[in-house]
């Protein structure tokens, strides 16, 4: 996981996977004021090759979180298994998904 900052608008680049191990990593990053105190929050999910329930939950928790302190938020469409994981549980109902984080900058 990486976190690029540019014009106001919070990338957090997650690759791998996103499940119990690594999700309180994410939490943290999220939380910290470097992400929190930007106007944009967007997870890049390109390069994220698999996701559980912990995974998801951790989404929307960052979904409601972004939502409490103002902050527009989207994720990109990630791979095959990810775009499935978030369509069955119809978690990605609620996201609003961009081709690319620079597609915020607009």
């Amino acid at each position: 996981m990486r976190v690029t900052r540019e014009q106001g608008i919070a990338v957090v680049h997650l690759e791998g996977e996103l499940d119990l191990a690594s999700a309180p990593a994410l939490k943290a990053e999220l939380d910290s004021p470097e992400v929190a105190s930007c106007a944009k929050l967007v997870l890049d999910l390109r390069e994220l090759q698999f996701i559980d329930s912990t995974g998801l939950r951790t989404i929307f928790a960052a979904l409601a979180s972004a939502r409490g302190r103002g902050q527009d938020f989207a994720v990109t469409q990630g791979t095959a298994q990810v775009q499935r994981l978030l369509a069955i549980t119809g978690v990605g109902e609620h996201l609003r998904v961009v081709g690319s984080p620079q597609e915020m900058l607009a």
